[in-house]
């Protein structure tokens, strides 16, 4: 990765998921210096501000199971055609969340401005459950399943096309809570996985050189990171939503992150599910920017 110029984009949304918090994510991180950070390994960096967010609330919406859909859609769609404008601009979009639902809006502005491309999942969750097979009616857990292009029509169809992206450019690290719908759809497509078993069994090293093999076959244009705070295990992100033991470690999540660096493959990211009200002393917030830190370059010597 050259010097970058960074646009950072906000997205104070809570309304994916029914816990209060995660909204002041992005001031969280922002407050653990994320903009410094990047600034001190050379890259050029613009604060974008945040996403307006309804702070309505319609819990389950009419006629649907989802919840707060139409708030979902209308948050989703202004991060599409932000996200979409800064690309345009030949800047790296990095994305501050906010529920996971947020990574709707940030593939609808990426992908038509790509041929082929990758998405790294890097979270506990697989996020493929629709209407049909969620067990809360959460968006934040549905984010990969509309992105290829199943699921509600409006959440689908966000800048008037679907899919996305494909399937089988997918690369969930980390998972190791999965709703029953997800594995089918999981085998159904041949979505690539490296659950827990695999980054025990393999070690981090081995995993990320697979998947950056797997995406080199896969001839993409380009790939985007969708990093969960969740997807590290809660002893080093306490302040998340939906923690699930047995995680990635922090110092596993740098390494994966140095190589993503070394790799050149990325080409924009988001770090989503950072709630304050759930952390202890901003500590998910400072490992989210520590792990952007090695994302952009940085090193011990």
């Amino acid at each position: 990765m050259n010097k970058l110029n960074v646009s950072i984009i906000g997205v104070p949304m809570d309304l994916g998921q029914n816990r209060r918090g995660v909204d002041m994510g992005p001031s969280a991180i922002r407050y653990a210096g994320v903009v410094e950070r990047l600034k001190a390994l050379g890259h050029t960096v613009k604060d974008e501000g945040d996403i307006l967010i309804s702070q309505t609330r319609e819990e389950k919406s009419p006629n649907t199971t989802l919840r707060n859909l139409e708030q979902v859609i209308e948050a989703n769609t202004a991060l599409a055609n932000k996200v979409h404008s800064v690309v345009t601009e030949g800047e790296f979009p990095l994305v501050l969340g906010g529920d996971h639902s947020i990574a709707i809006g940030t593939l609808a502005g990426l992908s038509d401005q790509y041929e082929n491309l990758g998405v790294i999942w890097y979270d506990a969750h697989a996020d493929l459950n629709t209407a049909e097979t969620s067990p809360s009616g959460n968006i934040h857990g549905m984010p990969l399943a509309v992105s290829i292009g199943l699921g509600h029509d409006d959440l689908v169809n966000i800048r008037d096309f679907a899919p996305k992206i494909k399937p089988e450019n997918i690369v969930i690290i980390g998972a190791r809570s999965v709703d029953p719908g997800e594995r089918e759809l999981i085998k159904e497509k041949g979505i690539k996985v490296f659950s827990m078993h695999e980054i025990d069994k393999l070690g981090m090293t081995e995993v990320m050189n697979q998947t950056m093999a797997y995406f080199l076959e896969r001839k993409v244009d380009g790939v985007h990171l969708s990093l969960d705070l969740d997807g590290l295990d809660p002893l080093y992100t306490p302040g998340v939503g939906t923690p699930v033991p047995g995680g990635i470690s922090y110092r596993e999540s740098h390494l994966a992150m140095e190589m993503l660096y070394s790799s050149h493959l990325i080409t924009s990211a988001e770090f989503v599910e950072v709630n304050p009200i759930l952390d202890e002393k901003n500590r998910t917030a400072d490992a989210a920017v520590a792990l952007m830190g090695s994302l952009f370059g940085e090193s011990l010597i």
